[in-house]
C-alpha cells in the first residue's frame, strides 16, 4: 500500500541509522517519503545473519542489520502506539520488517507488539476490517521468529470463557497452521479442545466459516505431520491420539453443519470435513465412519454452485489415501468415477480448463489405487451413453495413458483396445477426443509396439475429414468441425517425439507408407519432419541399427513400403502443387533430400546443390508473389537435372511406368494430372531407351480422348516435352499417327447413323485440333538447331492441312490460332535463322483473315491478332498494300460488332468448346491484341503510322458510341507506344498532329466518360511526342490533371474542362497544320447531334484565340475551309462566329480573302459581309474597304491604257467588287456617326469610279476570263456606273434625313448622275444638297466640282456628242 506522507517514527529511525555509516541507503533529498521507503527497503533487504550447523548464531559476530531491524521495528511500533499515520500501511511495513527479522527483538518489544496487534484485532469499534487483517498478518509474520509468543497469545484469546472468539482470531489461527504446520502440532490438542467448547454457540455466517477454516488448516497440518514425521527431530505422536482429538469435532460437524444453506458456509464445511476425513482415514477404527461421509461429499456436486470446491476436497481425500496407502472400499471407486464422469459430461454447466484438470487428477489418483475398476468403468462409458459421456471418458483415458504409474502401464493395452472401439464414431466430438487420447498416449513415452498401432488412425482421420471437405455439401458448422479435426491430426503428428530409443524401427515402416497415397498429402509437413528426424537417427546410429531393422519389420510391412520411383513421383507432385503457402513444398523437397540414398544412389551430388537452390527460391518468395507456372517450371527442370546422371535404363523406365500409373489414377482435369503429364514428358526426354520412348508417345496419342480439353492438354505436354531430346523421333511418330488418322477419318465419319456420324465428326475434329496444338508444342520445345529444317512443310504444313475441314468448329479454330502462334514464336526464338523465309506465311495469313472477315466477334475470342502479330514478324515481309488490308480488316472486326453480338458470340463459344474462357471472351482482349498488332506493324514499317491514323479516323468519327470507345482505346495504345519509341519520330514533327488534335479534342466532350478519358490520354501522348520538336515543353502534366474533371456528370463542368484542355493543347499545334486541325473539327461536326455542337466549336474558337499570332499566314486557308463547310453545314451561327473571330484578329487577311470571291456574290458571302458590318468593328471593316477602293483608283490612274488595258479592267472589276462589299457592310452598319465621318473619304472615291464607268455597258473585253464571270450573273447585267451610284445612294440614305433624300429624288439627281450629258449637273446638285445637309464641307464640295473637268469626263462627253451627231 502506497504511503501518502513520511512518518515521524521512520524519520527518527533514519536519524539513528545515519549515525552508523554503511547501514543506510540514501534516497534523493527531494522526496522525504521516498527516503523513508528506501530506509525500510534497505532494512528488509539486508542479508540474514550466518548460522552454524547446529542452528545457533555464529559466535563472535553481530550482524549489522540486527540493530537496524530493531530500530525500525521499534519506530514502527511507536507509530502504532502513538496512532500516527495510516495503521494499515504501518502494519504492512512492520510485516515486511518481520519477514526479514531473525529473532533479534527483545521480549519487551515483542510483548508490546503483541499487545498492540491483539488490541486492534479484538477491538469492537473504531477499527476497520483492513486494520484487523493487517494486524493478523503482522502476528503471523512475528511467529516466524517468536512462534510461542504468538501462539500463546492466540490460545489465550481462544480459551476466553463465556464467548466465541473473534473471527479475526480464528482466521489468524488458520493462517498459523497453514504457515507453520509442523510447529502447530504440539498445540493441536488444546486448540481442538478449545474449539469443542464453543461449537454449540456457532450457528452460521462468518464465525462458522472461520471455525471451519481453523479445522481445515489444522487437520491438513496433522496430515502433513503424518507424511513427514519420520524426518522430524521432535517426539513422534501416534495417529490414534490425533484422531481422538479430531473425531468429536468431526462428529459434531457432520451432525450439525452438513445441512447448512448458504453457499459460502457449504464451501467452508466441505473443506473442513474433507480435511478431517483425511486424518480419520489414517486410523483403522475411525476409517469406516469417515467413508460414510464420502457419499455426502459426492452429493455436494448437486448442491453447491461452484463444484470446483467439491473436486478440490475430493482430490485432497484421494491424495491422502494414496499417501496413507489405504484401500478404497468396494463400490466407492465406482461412485467416485461416476461422480467425476458426470461432472465432465455435463453439457449444461461445462467445467473450465482448471476444473477439468482437477477432475482428471482425481481419476488418475483413484486409478493408481484401483486400476481395474477405473478402466472397466471408463470402458463401459465408451460402449454406450451420450456423446458428451464418451468424450469425457476418452479424456479421462487419455489422462490415464499419460500417467506414469506402473499399474496403469500394465493396463495400457486394455485402454487402447477400448479406445479403438470408438475410432469410427459418427460424432466429430468423439473422434476429436480419440485424437486427443492418441496425443496423450504418444506423448507418454511408451516404447511398447502396441502403442504405435494408433498412428495409422491419425492418417485415416485426416483422409476422412479432408475428403469430406473436398466433396463439399457440408453445413458451416460441419465444415468448421472437419477443418479443426484435420488441423488436430497435423498437430499430433507434428508433436511426435522420435528421439526415444527404438522409435526408428517402429515408426519408419509405419510413416513411410503414408508418403505416396494422395489423400495424405496434406499431412506431409509433419510427416516430413518425423521422417527426416528418423533418417538423421539412422545415420547417427550407423550400420548396426540398419542391420537390425529388417528383423524388426514384418514381411507384410516390408511389402507395403513404397518404391523409390513412387516416392520421387509423389514428392515432386506435392512440391510443385500451387498451394497458398510454400511450406508444404519445402517439406517435400527436404524429405527428398533426406531420402536421396533410398531413391537412387546417383542422386546425392545433384540434389546436394539443386534442392538448396529450390528451397532458397521458396524462402525468397511471398505467397502473393510466387508464380505457380514459374515454380512448376523449376521443379520440372530439377527433375530433368536429376535424371541426367542416372545411366540405369531400367530405373528410368520404372519411373516412367510409375508416372503413367499415377497419371491413370489422377482425377480428370485436375492440376495433378496435368503436372504428371509434364513430368512424364520430361522423363521420356531423359530416357535413353528410344524404342520405349516411341512406344510411350504412340500409346499416349492412341489412348488419349481429346474431346476433353484437359486430356488433350495432357497429351500435348507429354509429346512436346519428349521432343526436347528426341525431336525427329517424336515428330516422325506424330506425323505417322496424323497421316493414319486422316486416311481413316473420311471413312469413319461417312458411315453409320446420323447421330453416330455427328459424334464421329466431333471426335475427329477434336483429334485434329489436338494434333494441331501438338505440332505447335513440338515447335516450341524443339532444339533450335533442328527446328528450321522441318518447320515449314512438316509442322506448319500439317497444321494447315488439318485445319482444312469442311466445317471448322470453334475448338478447331482455336487450335489453328494457337498452333500458328506457337510456330511463329518458335521460329523467332531461333534468332540466328538468317535469311529463313516461311513459304506458307501468306497462306496462313489468308486463312486467318478470311476467318476474321466471316466471323469478326469469334476472332476476338481466340486471339487471332496474336497469331497475325507473330506471323507479321517473320519473313518474307508484307507489302504496304497487304499491311493496309490487314489493318482495315482487323479494325473492323474489333470496332464494328455491338456488345449484343459479342455476348452472343461468347455464349456460342462456351457452349461449343465446353470450356471456360472468361479472359479471352472480352472485347477488350481483342483491342489489346489489335494494339499489339499495330505496334508490330509500326516497328516493321514507319510509314504505316499514316495508314493507322487514316483507318482510325473513320472509326473515331463514328455515330456509334461503342465504335468510338474502342477506337479511342486502340488509339491511346498506339500513341502510347509511339511516345515510348522515340525512334518512330526521330525528332521530326508529327505530320498528323493537327488533324489528330482536332479529332481527339472534340471527343473530350463525348457522351461516354471512358471515351472522354481516353481522348484526354491520347492528347497527352501527342503533347509528349510534340515536345521532342518544340523548344517549350508542352503542358502534358496539366492535361493529365484535367482528365479527372472529364468524369463529372455535370455538363457545365465537362464543357469547362474541355475548354481548359483546348487552351493547353492548341498552343502546340504547328501553324502549318492549322487548316488540318480546323478541317478535322468540322468533319467531326458532320457526325454529331446539334446539341453537342457547342462543345465541339469551343475547340475552334479557343484555337483561333490562343493561336491568333501564329496562324496569320494560314488565315486565307482557314477562311476558305470555313466558307466551304458553310455551304454544306447546318452550323452557320458557329461558322459565322469563327469568321468574325478571324476578322477581329486578322481583319486585312479576312477582307482580302472575301474580296477574292469575286462577283456575283452568293448568299453566303453577302451574309459574311453583313455580319462583319454588324459587329463593333464594322466601321473598321468599312474603312479598310474604302482604303482598298482608293488604292484601286490610284492603280487605275497610273496605268498606261495602251499597254495595260487588261490590268485596268481587272482594277475596275476589283473596284466593283469592293463597292458591292461596301454596300453590304453599310447596309448592316449600326454606327451612323462614324459613317458620316468617313464620307469625305468614301464619297469622292465612289463618284470618281462612277465618272470612270459612265456610259459603259460592258466593263471587260471579250477575251477576259473575268468577262465570263460578269456574264454568268444577273448583277453584271446592270451598268457598272449604276453599281457605284447605288452605293452612294445607300450610303447617303444611312447618313441623311429623308427630306434630303426626297429632294435628291425630286431633282432627279440620280438620273442626272447616270446620264453622261447631265452628269456634271448632277454632281453640282448633289454637292449642293450635301452641303446644305451639312454632310460635307465647302472645301470638299469645291474638290468635287473640278472632277467634272477631268480628262475622262471631257473624253466621255465628246464621245457622247459624236455619237448623238451621227445618230442625227
Amino acid at each position: 500500500m502506497a504511503r501518502t506522507k513520511p512518518s515521524r517514527s521512520c524519520a527518527c529511525a533514519r536519524r539513528r541509522l545515519q549515525a552508523e555509516p554503511g547501514l543506510m541507503v540514501r534516497a534523493p533529498s527531494s522526496c522525504p517519503g521516498q527516503r523513508d521507503a528506501a530506509l525500510c527497503s534497505c532494512v528488509v533487504s539486508q542479508s540474514r545473519p550466518a548460522r552454524s550447523e547446529d542452528g545457533d548464531r555464529a559466535p563472535g559476530t553481530v550482524p549489522a542489520a540486527v540493530a537496524t531491524f530493531a530500530a525500525v521495528g521499534t519506530s514502527l511500533l511507536k507509530r502504532l502506539q502513538d496512532n500516527e499515520g495510516d495503521r494499515v500501511e504501518t502494519y504492512r511495513e512492520l510485516e515486511s520488517v518481520l519477514q526479514g527479522d531473525d529473532g533479534c527483538w527483545t521480549s519487551g518489544v515483542v510483548n508490546r507488539l503483541l499487545a498492540e496487534a491483539s488490541s486492534d484485532m479484538r477491538a469492537a469499534q473504531g477499527v476497520t476490517g483492513n486494520v484487523k487483517t493487517a494486524a493478523s498478518d503482522v502476528l503471523v509474520a512475528l511467529a516466524r521468529s517468536h512462534f510461542h509468543f504468538v501462539m500463546s497469545e492466540l490460545q489465550s484469546h481462544l480459551k476466553a470463557m463465556g464467548k466465541v472468539p473473534d473471527e479475526i482470531v480464528l482466521l489468524t489461527l488458520g493462517k498459523m497452521a497453514r504457515s507453520y504446520a509442523l510447529q502447530c502440532i504440539p498445540f493441536v490438542g488444546m486448540t481442538l479442545l478449545a474449539l469443542r467448547t464453543m461449537l454449540s454457540r456457532v450457528r452460521s455466517g462468518r464465525i462458522l466459516r472461520a471455525v471451519c477454516s481453523v479445522l481445515e488448516q489444522w487437520s491438513k497440518g496433522v496430515n502433513t505431520y503424518f507424511g513427514s514425521r519420520e524426518q522430524r527431530p521432535f517426539p513422534r505422536k501416534g495417529v490414534a491420539r490425533f484422531c481422538e482429538a479430531i473425531y468429536p469435532v468431526f462428529c459434531y460437524t457432520v451432525v450439525n453443519w452438513l445441512d447448512c444453506k448458504e453457499e459460502e458456509d457449504k464451501q467452508a464445511v466441505l473443506g473442513a470435513v474433507a480435511a478431517m476425513m483425511g486424518v480419520l482415514l489414517h486410523a483403522e477404527q475411525r476409517r469406516e465412519h469417515a467413508w460414510e461421509q464420502l457419499p455426502w461429499l459426492l452429493h455436494q456436486y448437486e448442491e453447491v454452485r461452484d463444484t470446483s470446491w467439491v473436486t478440490k476436497s475430493l482430490s485432497y481425500v484421494l491424495e491422502v489415501l494414496e499417501g496413507a496407502q489405504t484401500p478404497i472400499p468396494q463400490g466407492t471407486a465406482l461412485a467416485i468415477s461416476t461422480a467425476v464422469h458426470r461432472q465432465l459430461s455435463d453439457v449444461t454447466q461445462e467445467p473450465g480448463p482448471a476444473h477439468k484438470a482437477a477432475l482428471s487428477h482425481c481419476i488418475v489418483l483413484q486409478a493408481r489405487m484401483c486400476p481395474e475398476e477405473t478402466v472397466v468403468f471408463l470402458h463401459s462409458q465408451l460402449s454406450g451413453g451420450s456423446v458428451a459421456g464418451r468424450v469425457a471418458a476418452l479424456g479421462l483415458l487419455g489422462a490415464l495413458a499419460h500417467s506414469d504409474a506402473p499399474a496403469m502401464r500394465e493396463k495400457l493395452p486394455q485402454v487402447v483396445e477400448a479406445v479403438q472401439s470408438v475410432c469410427n464414431d459418427p460424432s466429430a466430438q468423439v473422434r476429436r477426443a480419440v485424437l486427443e487420447f492418441i496425443r496423450e498416449l504418444l506423448s507418454s513415452g511408451s516404447q511398447s509396439c502396441w502403442a504405435w498401432d494408433v498412428v495409422g488412425h491419425i492418417f485415416v482421420e485426416f483422409s476422412r475429414t479432408s475428403g469430406r471437405l473436398v466433396a463439399g455439401g457440408l453445413l458451416p458448422w460441419e465444415t468448421q468441425e472437419d477443418g479443426a479435426l484435420g488441423a488436430l491430426c497435423m498437430d499430433i503428428l507434428g508433436s511426435l517425439d522420435v528421439s526415444l530409443s527404438g522409435m526408428t524401427k517402429l515408426l519408419w515402416p509405419r510413416l513411410l507408407q503414408y508418403v505416396v497415397p494422395a489423400q495424405y498429402s496434406g499431412m506431409l509437413i509433419p510427416l516430413s519432419r518425423c521422417l527426416r528426424a528418423l533418417v538423421e537417427r539412422r545415420e547417427r546410429a550407423g550400420c548396426r541399427e540398419e542391420e537390425e531393422e529388417p528383423d524388426a519389420m514384418d514381411p507384410q510391412e516390408q511389402a507395403r513400403l513404397p518404391a523409390a520411383q513412387a516416392l520421387l513421383t509423389r514428392l515432386l507432385v506435392v512440391a510443385a502443387a500451387p498451394y497458398a503457402s510454400s511450406e508444404r513444398a519445402a517439406a517435400a523437397l527436404q524429405l527428398l533430400q533426406a531420402l536421396r540414398s533410398r531413391i537412387h544412389r546417383d542422386l546425392g551430388a545433384a540434389w546436394a546443390t539443386e534442392i538448396p537452390l529450390l528451397l532458397q527460391y521458396l524462402a525468397g518468395k511471398t505467397e502473393s508473389s510466387q508464380a505457380s507456372a514459374e515454380w512448376e517450371h523449376r521443379v520440372l527442370k530439377f527433375l530433368r537435372a536429376s535424371l541426367e546422371p542416372i545411366e540405369d535404363k531400367a530405373w528410368t523406365v520404372g519411373l516412367i511406368q510409375e508416372l503413367s500409373q499415377q497419371l491413370g489414377s489422377s482425377a480428370p482435369g485436375s492440376w495433378e494430372k496435368l503436372f504428371l503429364c509434364e513430368a512424364l514428358g520430361t522423363a521420356l526426354a531423359a530416357c535413353r531407351d528410344l524404342r520405349h520412348v516411341q512406344g510411350q508417345v504412340l500409346r499416349v496419342l492412341q489412348e488419349t480422348k481429346p474431346m476433353e480439353l484437359s486430356e488433350a492438354q495432357g497429351m500435348i505436354s507429354v509429346v512436346s516435352r519428349a521432343a526436347e531430346s528426341h525431336f525427329h523421333l517424336v515428330l516422325d511418330t506424330v506425323t505417322m499417327f496424323s497421316a493414319a488418322f486422316t486416311r481413316g477419318c473420311f471413312y469413319q465419319t461417312s458411315t453409320g447413323w446420323k447421330v453416330q456420324r455427328r459424334q464421329k465428326t466431333e471426335s475427329a475434329r477434336a483429334v485434329c485440333a489436338a494434333l494441331m496444338r501438338t505440332y505447335g508444342g513440338i515447335a516450341l520445345r524443339a532444339p533450335k538447331e533442328q527446328l528450321l529444317s522441318r518447320v515449314d512443310k512438316e509442322i506448319l504444313g500439317n497444321i494447315l492441312r488439318l485445319s482444312r475441314a469442311k466445317q471448322r468448329d470453334l475448338q478447331l479454330k482455336l487450335a489453328l490460332v494457337q498452333s500458328i502462334t506457337e510456330v511463329s514464336c518458335a521460329i523467332q526464338a531461333v534468332g540466328d535463322g538468317g535469311s529463313f523465309e516461311l513459304s506458307l506465311k501468306q497462306e496462313a495469313m489468308r486463312t486467318l483473315l478470311d476467318w476474321i472477315k466471316g466471323e469478326p466477334w469469334d476472332s476476338l475470342v481466340y486471339g487471332v491478332f496474336q497469331a497475325l502479330e507473330e506471323l507479321s514478324k517473320l519473313r518474307p515481309p508484307l507489302s504496304r498494300e497487304e499491311n493496309r488490308n490487314l489493318l482495315a480488316v482487323c479494325c473492323r472486326s474489333v470496332f464494328y460488332p455491338s456488345k449484343a453480338q459479342m455476348n452472343k458470340g461468347r455464349k456460342t463459344v462456351r457452349a461449343a468448346v465446353n470450356m471456360q474462357l472468361p479472359h479471352m471472351a472480352e472485347a477488350w482482349r481483342g483491342m489489346e491484341d489489335l494494339g499489339h498488332l499495330i505496334e508490330t506493324l509500326l516497328e516493321a514499317e514507319e510509314s504505316c503510322f499514316d495508314d493507322v491514323v487514316h483507318v482510325l479516323k473513320g472509326w473515331l468519327t463514328s455515330a456509334k458510341e461503342w465504335e468510338r470507345e474502342r477506337a479511342l482505346w486502340v488509339c491511346a495504345r498506339v500513341l502510347g507506344a509511339c511516345k515510348e519509341r522515340s525512334e518512330l519520330t526521330r525528332g521530326r514533327p508529327c505530320e498528323q498532329l493537327g488533324s489528330l488534335v482536332g479529332l481527339l479534342g472534340t471527343l473530350t466532350s463525348d457522351c461516354l466518360a471512358t471515351s472522354r478519358q481516353r481522348a484526354c490520354i491520347c492528347l497527352g501522348y501527342l503533347l509528349q511526342m510534340q515536345a521532342k520538336t518544340m523548344k517549350v515543353v508542352p503542358q502534358a502534366d496539366e492535361i493529365r490533371c484535367l482528365c479527372e474533371g472529364l468524369n463529372s456528370p455535370d455538363a457545365k463542368t465537362l464543357v469547362e474542362t474541355s475548354t481548359k484542355i483546348a487552351k493547353a493543347v492548341c498552343k502546340c499545334i504547328p501553324p502549318a497544320q492549322a487548316t488540318d486541325f480546323v478541317t478535322a473539327v468540322l468533319d467531326r461536326l458532320l457526325h454529331i447531334a446539334p446539341t453537342g455542337a457547342g462543345a465541339v466549336w469551343k475547340w475552334v474558337f479557343v484555337f483561333l484565340v490562343e493561336c491568333r499570332k501564329e496562324i496569320l499566314q494560314e488565315v486565307p486557308k482557314i477562311l476558305k475551309t470555313l466558307y466551304t463547310y458553310m455551304q454544306q453545314s447546318t452550323h452557320r451561327p458557329f461558322l459565322l462566329r469563327a469568321v468574325l473571330l478571324l476578322s477581329h484578329f486578322h481583319r486585312e487577311p479576312v477582307i482580302s480573302s472575301l474580296l477574292q470571291k469575286g462577283l456575283p456574290m452568293d448568299s453566303d458571302t453577302v451574309e459574311l459581309w453583313r455580319s462583319l458590318g454588324r459587329r463593333t468593328f464594322g466601321i473598321q471593316v468599312l474603312r479598310c474597304l474604302v482604303e482598298k477602293l482608293n488604292r484601286a483608283r490610284n492603280n487605275h490612274l497610273r496605268t498606261d491604257s495602251s499597254a495595260c488595258e487588261r490590268h485596268s479592267r481587272q482594277t475596275a472589276l476589283e473596284a466593283v467588287t469592293i463597292t458591292r462589299a461596301i454596300s453590304e457592310v453599310v447596309l448592316a452598319l449600326r454606327s451612323m456617326e462614324e459613317l458620316r465621318q468617313l464620307l469625305p473619304h468614301l464619297l469622292p472615291s465612289l463618284l470618281r469610279w462612277a465618272s470612270e464607268t459612265l456610259g459603259k455597258e460592258r466593263l471587260l473585253s471579250p477575251v477576259s476570263s473575268w468577262r465570263q464571270l460578269f456574264l454568268e450573273g444577273q448583277v453584271l447585267e446592270e451598268k457598272p456606273c449604276r453599281i457605284f451610284l447605288s452605293a452612294i445612294e445607300l450610303v447617303l440614305g444611312k447618313c441623311m434625313e429623308q427630306k434630303w433624300m426626297r429632294l435628291l429624288m425630286n431633282q432627279a439627281v440620280w438620273a442626272r448622275l447616270e446620264d453622261p450629258l447631265a452628269h456634271p449637273e448632277g454632281v453640282r446638285l448633289l454637292s449642293s444638297v450635301l452641303l446644305h445637309a451639312g454632310l460635307i464641307s465647302p472645301h470638299l464640295a469645291k474638290n468635287l466640282l473640278p472632277r467634272l473637268d477631268s480628262c475622262s469626263v471631257k473624253l466621255q462627253l465628246t464621245r457622247l456628242t459624236s455619237a448623238s451627231g451621227r445618230g442625227a
